[in-house]
């Protein structure tokens, strides 16, 4: 099924700087859109995970710790 959705014209000009290409389809560039936001959330996912375990580890720096070896 097709459909056609309205959009504002400071979002179209917005899709229009992320199309790849010029024949790219609003639609292609939407999909990219979303593989990105569940590539990105997934990802941080897993960075969330990694830092925990490393605070489990003890593998910390506090921000005092930081100034003092930066000499701040």
């Amino acid at each position: 099924m097709v459909t056609s959705i309205q959009i504002s014209e400071k979002l179209q000009r917005e899709l229009v700087k992320r199309k790849l290409f010029d024949k790219e389809t609003y639609e292609d560039v939407i999909w990219d859109l979303i593989e990105n936001a569940r590539e990105l959330s997934e990802e941080t996912k897993r960075e969330i995970d990694e830092a925990r375990k490393e605070i489990k580890k003890g593998r910390v720096h506090t921000l005092a710790d930081v100034k003092k070896e930066l000499g701040l």
